[in-house]
């Protein structure tokens, strides 16, 4: 039976933003801190209870506990300024019925502030454990079971998106809370531009790169200049496109769709029972039913694929392994580095090209649904994904001179074409683009 509180408004600051909080210094009190709330929060016995040491964990805690004699497994997502949240959270009951395999929750909190899913306790992988042991050691057959599991997935999440694309109006697109992950990240909660993490990771900040330390006034404006190729749009610029064109309002004249929106593969099981593996989701906290369309899949393609191997949310491999340098010369932020999506990641953007968004533009082309700056808009929220999803800075979190310059180099390429040749993003977006 699945409980669900849903009837009491959260206390400011909220309870999951000061566990959060007390985890990054002091784990055990925040162990206690959880057992505590999720005890009071579904009034059920919490006993065991421990907090997983997770890379993945960006922005969320998860873990698991005991109520009685039934072994649990909790995760939380935790926004700055959750407690004015609007709109719905935590729909794992509209992926079901739109066809999604999801994973249901036994209990639930959608209370903005205090959002928290419990499930039961499963031995399945998550999809990104299975792939980084993959990029440690790599294995073949095991590989092509993994590219073929997520073709599977993307086949199903084609059919969701075409069965359930729709015109939106701009309030709708509005409502969805999947804004949350791009678009409200640029500023706070007045309005104040730029602001949110843009404005306390980066703006007037200090950036470290190997031998070699530079200003955000520096930098912002700069030409990229990405391994001897300059590319179109500054820092600045694509942050500034994003305000204006990832404006909630904005993104509604490709229609929406139902979607998980948030399917980063540590929100995947790997479900490995038979010869043919499959993928579940789970923490749907960001679903909705009129997700912009050019969004909802965004966040999978960049973080399950370019921001892979290492240097995201391992960093530190990333230093030991690859080398960068980085230079500011006539006006030109130059950065050079040898790192390269692995061949398994590779095959993993080419399954999600192939079986999700080439054919689901081509049915928003066909519908006369699909805006002239499609490009720019996808391109746009996948320079988002990664410099406003931790802070890229040396020193700020786990990153280092070395994987911040890959890093940056990185989203600049996902946010605009180079100025002439080829790169691995032009590769991609002419294989989706629709005929």
């Amino acid at each position: 039976m699945t409980t669900t509180a849903q009837d009491t408004p959260a206390p400011l600051p909220s309870r999951t933003a000061r566990i959060r909080a007390t985890a990054r210094h002091d784990r055990a009190a925040a162990e206690r801190m959880l057992q505590d709330f999720i005890a009071g929060l579904f009034d059920i016995p919490v006993t065991d209870l421990a907090i997983n040491v997770d890379r993945y964990s960006l922005n969320s805690l998860n873990g698991t506990f005991r109520s009685g004699d039934r072994r649990l497994f909790f995760k939380f997502h935790q926004e700055e300024g959750e407690e004015e949240m609007t709109g719905e959270y935590y729909r794992a009951d509209l992926l079901t019925r739109a066809g999604l395999p999801v994973d249901q929750p036994v209990h639930i909190s959608t209370l903005p502030g205090e959002q928290l899913l419990v499930y039961r306790h499963r031995d399945d992988p998550r999809f990104s454990d299975v792939l980084f042991a993959l990029d440690q050691t790599p294995d073949a057959a095991a590989e092509d079971q993994a590219v073929a599991a997520e073709a599977r997935l993307n086949d199903a999440l084609l059919r969701v998106a075409q069965d359930t694309l729709h015109p939106i109006t701009p309030a709708q697109s509005a409502a969805e809370p999947i804004h949350r992950l791009f678009h409200e990240r640029l500023s706070d909660p007045d309005g104040t531009y730029p602001g949110g993490r843009l404005g306390s990771f980066y703006a007037d900040k200090s950036f470290d790169f190997p031998g070699l330390t530079l200003t955000w006034d520096q930098i912002a404006d700069a030409q990229p200049v990405l391994n001897g190729q300059p590319h179109a749009l500054s820092l600045r610029a694509l942050f500034d496109r994003a305000q204006t064109r990832l404006a909630p309002e904005a993104l509604a004249d490709a229609g929406g769709v139902t979607a998980h929106g948030d399917a980063h593969n540590a929100n995947v099981w790997y479900e490995a029972a038979g010869d043919a593996p499959h993928l579940a989701f789970f923490d749907p906290a960001f679903a909705g039913d009129h997700v912009p369309a050019l969004l909802a899949e965004v966040k999978s393609t960049f973080h399950n694929c370019l921001a892979h191997p290492f240097w995201l949310y391992t960093p530190e491999i990333a230093e030991a392994r690859q080398t960068a340098t980085v230079r500011l010369q006539n006006g030109q932020l130059q950065i050079d580095t040898d790192w390269q999506l692995s061949p398994l990641r590779q095959r993993l953007l080419d399954t999600k090209a192939d079986h999700f968004w080439r054919p689901f533009l081509a049915e928003l082309a066909a519908r006369d649904m699909l805006p002239p700056d499609w490009e720019d808009v996808i391109r746009t929220a996948l320079f988002l994904c990664p410099t406003l999803v931790m802070n890229l800075r040396a020193g700020e979190g786990a990153h280092n001179p070395t994987s911040s310059a890959i890093g940056l180099a990185t989203a600049l390429a996902a946010g605009s074409p180079p100025t002439s040749g080829r790169d691995r993003m032009s590769d991609f977006f002419d294989r989706i683009r629709p005929a």
